[in-house]
């Protein structure tokens, strides 16, 4: 049980880190999916 409670906090912390600067990205990439795809339209212009 100890072992399993070593392992469950050594790899929890860069889980969880992992995963907030994944959600993180995912937002920033949104906005930049969204400037691309509003490029051409303000090429025409």
């Amino acid at each position: 049980m100890e072992q399993m409670v070593t392992l469950i906090s050594e790899l929890g912390f860069p889980i969880v880190v992992t995963l907030f600067l994944l959600n993180r990205i995912e937002a920033k990439l949104d906005v930049v999916v969204s400037s691309i795809q509003g490029l051409p339209d303000r090429l025409r212009e």
